[in-house]
C-alpha cells in the first residue's frame, strides 16, 4: 500500500484548484448530455427515486480519461512510477485503459451498494494479464462500515473464472457481474484504508466490496494501467468474455445518443469490443503503441 500526499485529492485546472468535491459536484450537477464520453452510473435502488441530480444521483463515474482535472491523477508521479515498477521499466509506454471515480451511496437496506466478488481482467480484452495493474486510492477514510474493498490473497496467480449476474434479491447494478458459483467462506482479507492510501492490484485478484452501512458515501478513485510495449488485443469470440462484450456495446451505444447521435442509427452501428476500449485508452507515458 501507498500513500499519497494531499495533492492527490486536489487538482488544478485553468490555473485555479479544483478540489474533488468541487470537480464531482461539477459533473453531479449538470446534464449527462454535458458528459457523452463518460458513465455516469446511478444504483439500481436509487434509480428511480426522486434523487434526479446531485451526489445522491450519481454513484459511479467511469472513463474519465477525456477530463483534465480527474486524469491528473492517472499521471500522479508517486503512481505512474509504482506501476511501471509493477508492469514495467522506467521507459515504458504505460496507457490507461479503464479510469473511474467511485461515489458508493449509502445502502437504502437491499444491500445493492455491495459489489460482488470479480475479476477485473472478467472486462478486458487486452492482454498478457501480468502487464495490466490497478492503482486504487482512497479519497477518505474507507473501512468495513462503509464497504472498504475485500480481496482474496494469492488469486491474481490463478486463472480468468466465468462470470455473470449475483442472484441477489434486492438486485445488482449494471455490468456488477460477479464470479459464479463463488464460495462465500473463501477466507478473505479487509482493505481498510486511510484518505490517500493507495493499493496496486492485479487485474486476476479476486475482489469486491460490502455494503455501506454508513449515511455517507464512500468515495474512491481508481485507473486500470496497460503496459502498451506489451500487451494487445485478443479476439474474445466463444471465451466467457463474449456475452460481457454485447452488454458493453449496449452501453456505449446509450453514450453516442447523449452525444448526438440518433437511437436508430446508434442501433445499426456494429461495434468491435476492441474499438470501444481503445476509445477509453489514453497514454499516460509515451505513446499508445499497441493499444
Amino acid at each position: 500500500m501507498h500513500t499519497l500526499g494531499e495533492g492527490v485529492l486536489n487538482w488544478n485546472k485553468d490555473g485555479r484548484v479544483l478540489t474533488r468535491d468541487q470537480k464531482q459536484c461539477e459533473i453531479c450537477e449538470a446534464p449527462k448530455s454535458a458528459f457523452p464520453e463518460m458513465t455516469i452510473m446511478r444504483d439500481v435502488s436509487i434509480a428511480k427515486s426522486e434523487f434526479k441530480a446531485g451526489e445522491k444521483a450519481i454513484t459511479k463515474l467511469q472513463d474519465f480519461q477525456n477530463d483534465e482535472v480527474l486524469f491528473d491523477y492517472c499521471r500522479y508521479p508517486a503512481v505512474v512510477d509504482t506501476i511501471k515498477d509493477l508492469i514495467g521499466v522506467p521507459t515504458s509506454n504505460l496507457t490507461a485503459m479503464h479510469t473511474m471515480l467511485i461515489n458508493k451511496p449509502p445502502d437504502t437496506g437491499s444491500l445493492t451498494s455491495r459489489h460482488p466478488m470479480h475479476q477485473d481482467l472478467h472486462y478486458f480484452p487486452f492482454r498478457p494479464a501480468d502487464f495490466i495493474a490497478c492503482a486504487w486510492t482512497a479519497m477518505e477514510v474507507i473501512n468495513r462500515a462503509n464497504g472498504c474493498l475485500v480481496v482474496v490473497p494469492g488469486t491474481h496467480k490463478g486463472h480468468l473464472l466465468p462470470h455473470g449476474y449475483p442472484k441477489w434479491e434486492g438486485g445488482v447494478n449494471k455490468a456488477y457481474h460477479g464470479i459464479q458459483d463463488y464460495d462465500t467462506s473463501t477466507p478473505r482479507t479487509y482493505v481498510e484504508m486511510e484518505a490517500g492510501d493507495t493499493v496496486f492490484f492485479h487485474p486476476l485478484l479476486i475482489h469486491g466490496s460490502g455494503a455501506n452501512r454508513t449515511a455517507g458515501f464512500r468515495k474512491a478513485i481508481s485507473c486500470h494501467y496497460a503496459n502498451a510495449d506489451l500487451c494487445k488485443y485478443i479476439d474474445i469470440k466463444g471465451t466467457t468474455q463474449e456475452e460481457l462484450s454485447y452488454e458493453i456495446a449496449d452501453i456505449t451505444r446509450k453514450k453516442m445518443q447523449r452525444a448526438g447521435i440518433d437511437a436508430d442509427s446508434a442501433k445499426t452501428i456494429e461495434l468491435d469490443y476492441a474499438d470501444i476500449w481503445r476509445a477509453r485508452a489514453r497514454a499516460v507515458t509515451g505513446s499508445r503503441a499497441n493499444l
